[in-house]
């Protein structure tokens, strides 16, 4: 017999555990795509061997347009007035998830020979085609938390376990996906290498090629199983869309939401402007830039480091999962940390503890010993990870509140224009963050035709500084943008729902 579930006020299946694992299952599918971004630049670089300059320019290309499409895809959600089977914002998540299962291996099409125009017009319509896919998928589903529950206390819950669908879908690729794609190098016979380095004899046929700087195996990138590997996230994507789309219950009728003031078209313009006056928006958006800006970006650089100065390309992922891993610590205290001393308090604290391990992590480069320095790293790693515990828990809710912020403040609830306003900021990060990246490495020595073979001492141990500076950025911007910009503390908050709860208990007996 089919278990009987007892429904609210409002004649709904109340807010419960299905809830919460479908909008993490939403945000697996997400960054089963998202996952992938890092090893975009990774794979033209080294396996494409696609110039510093020229993919640097290309990405901010299709980044910017990529930043630009997201407002573009929430105001045409806002505006949408049409009934759907599904309901509107599943509907567009449906069509998203579609798209993804072949978009994300679009960009890893690898055609390594082929001349640099080609190339560089399959990197742009490779690109444009899983950005829209994506967006089209992930603007409503971040939009969708404010419409799921109007309880600041749920809301957290949504965000901490939408945080907890991330960390799934980004660790599952993050593991596994260098173990298969990086190859130890073998001595076949070609190459610049012939005599090994530390016993001085000629290699044969079969012998591990070592690096003459380390000592250790060099690793090289495999191209053809990349495209195999996007392919096979995008089915494991489109699986946990379904599941969210199934079974998470939408208690807001979106399609009676006043998306802005008269039932009038939305304003971008204006909306940008009310966008720049909230406060708890821009906050929350300057601590995802710094995000994107430093830890996001240093994603290649990062893996070029292992590759060349730790020969370990293959275990990177490995080593980045444990300075993941702290942040797991806080989901079964996060909901009395936000009720005890709120979001924003909390978050200050913790991105001070990312600003110690940020410190720590401008150390290693210091050291000479390599494995020594590779135990530097990972403290630092973790101290950052431990840091960024809470505010990636509720970074989500945090936003959503700030959706609650623009009613509160100018009357209107715009929450795809404003989600998808802070997508554009984030989005623009993420694009100007790894061209800038890319470009300061052409700058420190690295040599794309040289793939990860052959680069110089200088240019790997120019990576280390590079890294270790980009995570300490990360976590100071993070800390400006929480501390001093984000204005919802635990105070203003509580009269923030206190009014925003008796304007709509006014409505309601008006309606």
């Amino acid at each position: 017999m089919k278990k009987q579930t007892t429904p609210d006020s409002n004649g709904v299946r109340k807010f419960g555990m299905l809830d919460k694992l479908a909008y993490a299952a939403g945000d697996f599918g997400c960054n089963m795509s998202f996952a992938l971004k890092g090893t975009v630049q990774t794979f033209w670089l080294v396996y494409m061997m696609m110039e510093t300059g020229m993919l640097s320019i290309l990405l901010l290309l299709v980044q910017i347009w990529d930043a630009v499409n997201d407002p573009l895809i929430g105001s045409i959600i806002d505006n949408d007035k049409r009934k759907y089977k599904m309901g509107k914002f599943k509907t567009y998540i449906f069509v998203g998830a579609c798209g993804l299962l072949v978009a994300g291996a679009a960009v890893f099409l690898p055609f390594p020979k082929a001349s640099v125009l080609v190339k560089a017009i399959l990197f742009v319509l490779g690109y444009i085609v899983w950005d829209a896919c994506y967006t089209i998928a992930n603007v409503p589903y971040g939009s969708m938390l404010s419409l799921i529950t109007e309880d600041s206390g749920e809301r957290a819950q949504l965000s901490t376990w939408r945080s907890i669908g991330s960390m799934f879908g980004n660790i599952v690729p993050m593991i596994i996906l260098p173990m298969l794609i990086w190859q130890k190098v073998t001595y076949d016979g070609t190459g610049s290498y012939h005599t090994n380095p530390v016993t001085g004899e000629a290699y044969k046929i079969g012998d591990p090629v070592l690096d003459p700087l380390t000592g250790k195996q060099f690793e090289t990138l495999l191209g053809e199983r990349v495209f195999w590997a996007a392919l096979i996230m995008g089915v494991f994507g489109f699986i946990a869309f379904i599941f969210m789309i199934k079974k998470i219950t939408i208690r807001v009728d979106e399609n009676t939401v006043k998306t802005n003031e008269g039932g009038g078209k939305i304003n971008i313009v204006s909306s940008f402007g009310k966008f720049m006056k909230n406060r708890p928006a821009v906050g929350a958006t300057i601590a995802a830039m710094g995000m994107f800006l430093g830890m996001q970006s240093a994603t290649t650089a990062n893996t070029i480091m292992f590759a060349t100065y730790f020969n370990k390309a293959s275990m990177s992922g490995v080593v980045q999962m444990i300075g993941f891993l702290p942040m797991v610590l806080f989901l079964p205290f996060i909901k009395k940390l936000v009720n005890k001393y709120g979001k924003k308090e909390a978050s200050v604290a913790g991105t001070l503890v990312s600003v110690v391990g940020g410190v720590i992590m401008m150390i290693f480069p210091m050291v000479e010993n390599r494995d020594t320095a590779l135990i530097v790293y990972l403290a630092g790693l973790v101290a950052f990870g431990i840091g960024m515990g809470v505010y990636t828990c509720v970074s989500w809710a945090m936003m959503a509140d700030a959706i609650d912020y623009n009613e509160w403040k100018f009357n209107t609830r715009e929450e795809g224009t404003v989600y998808s306003l802070h997508s554009f900021f984030r989005k623009l990060a993420q694009g100007v963050g790894p061209s800038i990246v890319l470009a300061i490495m052409g700058v420190l020595g690295y040599q794309s035709e040289l793939g990860t073979i052959g680069q110089s001492f200088e240019t790997s141990h120019n990576m280390c500084w590079l890294v270790a500076g980009l995570y300490l950025f990360s976590a100071v911007v993070q800390f400006i943008g929480i501390a001093f910009v984000y204005n919802l503390d635990k105070k203003t908050l509580a009269q923030m729902n206190a009014d925003l709860e008796a304007k709509h208990s006014k409505e309601t007996v008006t309606e």
